[in-house]
């Protein structure tokens, strides 16, 4: 239950994985309530181009997404990213951010004491944690803005942590769960030590829980016809396998049988379908609702939040347009003041074309600007056009030069980034320990992390799972 890659992964580790299909395949039926397969990621025609409405990239040191597309036979369509660095927009100006950031967090004190973007106090309190580290006294779990804020002040935790951390979330550092989005900081600071000097050996770390088998190599790929062409060559192969993929349909109910030959009735509006096991690859809530009253552990799901976010795309003539002499995008802080009303809506700036090959035109400029967080929701209050407007009238002030766009585009993911709070991976732990119980497996962003590749691998985990306790009840 589920159509988006998640459970489109799922659907194709049950169907037989990399060997295909066997005489021993189950059956295997995916539904999913809106039209098409994919979730998030999608992609359109723009600006001569084809662009993403998601995610552009994904991980590349995490295996989930090469290893797919290696069995769905695209490798010939992996592109590694052309550019890197990025800015910051702070203290009225744009600054190139310093070498040696963790997530955000700074490794190395020389370069953050040569970092123009923050203050003198900013820059004394990288040297006393350094020199003099504060302790820290933590238990299972803290907040990500705790750990950073007590070793190295608020002005390094909001202007450069909560940017690089809350983009990917699209939350605060103050109620984010170290443990389960940043564990590495978590391990760093029960050293007690300085925080710099335990996160220093790291090198990059990615967001989210923990991931086993890192590989070396590119830090980002994309596909050349954009992230979303997977989950539509996926759904392609799914069916030649057999697979039955029902889109714009549904589920009305969840009903166990315990006495008839299967545990499970899988009903929509026209349709009931018997089950041996079901994986939901749906948002947590609606695991909740539906399934809640099995156990309160399932339940509690439904307290899992998500926030929102908008992603406004334009192309420009390169004439029209001065940019950064380097790097792939700005970070802008939460609450940054500006000439406008209120303070800016922008969070981020990602320069698509100097990213990927396959974008890049000699006659024009692709850029996207991202809006907002778990505790801004203005954008969602306004219409197309005076998104369009605000963002434009921000990326004049954040940009060198920005002029008349040739075109625009606006896409709305409300509600489309689970909030990893405290205690989350406990929540998810007896969730997942309670859902087993009833032959019921659960996957998706809300569980193993929001990026494209711990997506998949929480698909293809559950597929297992499913696999496993039906083979040893058979």
């Amino acid at each position: 239950m589920g159509g988006g890659i998640s459970g489109l992964a799922a659907a194709w580790e049950l169907s037989g994985g990399a060997e295909g299909p066997n005489d021993a395949t189950p059956r295997v039926e995916v539904v999913e309530a809106s039209e098409r397969f994919g979730g998030s990621l999608a992609t359109v025609p723009f600006a001569g181009r084809t662009i993403d409405l998601g995610a552009d990239g994904f991980l590349a040191r995490r295996p989930e997404v090469i290893t797919l597309v290696e069995e769905l036979g695209l490798s010939d369509q992996l592109e590694t990213l052309i550019a890197s660095g990025a800015w910051l927009w702070a203290r009225g100006a744009l600054h190139e951010l310093p070498g040696g950031l963790v997530l955000g967090v700074p490794t190395d004190l020389r370069e953050i004491l040569h970092f123009k973007g923050v203050t003198w106090r900013a820059r004394l309190a990288a040297w006393r944690d350094a020199h003099f580290p504060k302790r820290l006294h933590l238990g299972d779990d803290a907040t990500i803005g705790e750990i950073v804020r007590t070793k190295l002040g608020a002005e390094l935790s909001y202007h450069l942590v909560e940017p690089m951390i809350g983009g990917i979330q699209a939350g605060r550092i103050d109620e984010l769960s170290a443990k389960s989005v940043f564990p590495a900081l978590l391990d760093a600071a029960r050293m007690n030590g300085s925080l710099m000097k335990a996160l220093r050996p790291l090198g990059s770390v990615n967001p989210g829980p923990r991931a086993e088998n890192l590989s070396s190599g590119p830090a980002f790929y994309t596909l050349k016809g954009g992230v979303g062409s997977l989950p539509e060559a996926l759904a392609r192969q799914l069916r030649e396998r057999g697979v039955v993929l029902r889109n714009g349909v549904a589920v009305t109910a969840l009903r166990r049988t315990p006495a008839g030959s299967y545990p499970w009735e899988v009903d929509t509006l026209h349709t009931t379908t018997p089950a041996n096991a079901v994986i939901l690859a749906t948002p947590a809530p609606v695991v909740g609702a539906l399934l809640g009253s099995l156990d309160p552990a399932i339940d509690r799901l439904k307290q899992i939040e998500s926030a929102g976010a908008a992603i406004v795309t334009f192309a420009l003539a390169r004439d029209e347009i001065t940019l950064m002499k380097s790097g792939t995008g700005i970070l802008v802080p939460l609450h940054t003041s500006w000439a406008g009303a209120g303070s800016m809506m922008v969070t981020a700036v990602t320069l698509l074309d100097r990213k990927w090959p396959h974008l890049s035109r000699d006659h024009d400029v692709v850029l996207r600007a991202h809006v907002g967080r778990s505790d801004d929701s203005r954008w969602m209050e306004m219409s197309d056009e005076a998104v369009t407007k605000r963002v434009i009238e921000e990326l004049v002030v954040l940009l060198p030069r920005f002029g008349a766009p040739q075109e625009t585009l606006l896409q709305r993911w409300p509600g489309g980034l689970p909030q990893y709070r405290l205690g989350h991976e406990l929540l998810v732990d007896e969730a997942r320990a309670a859902s087993a119980k009833f032959a019921v497996a659960l996957a998706g962003n809300a569980y193993d992390g929001v990026g494209v590749p711990a997506s998949i691998g929480s698909g293809r985990r559950a597929a297992r799972q499913v696999i496993e306790a039906t083979s040893s009840s058979a």
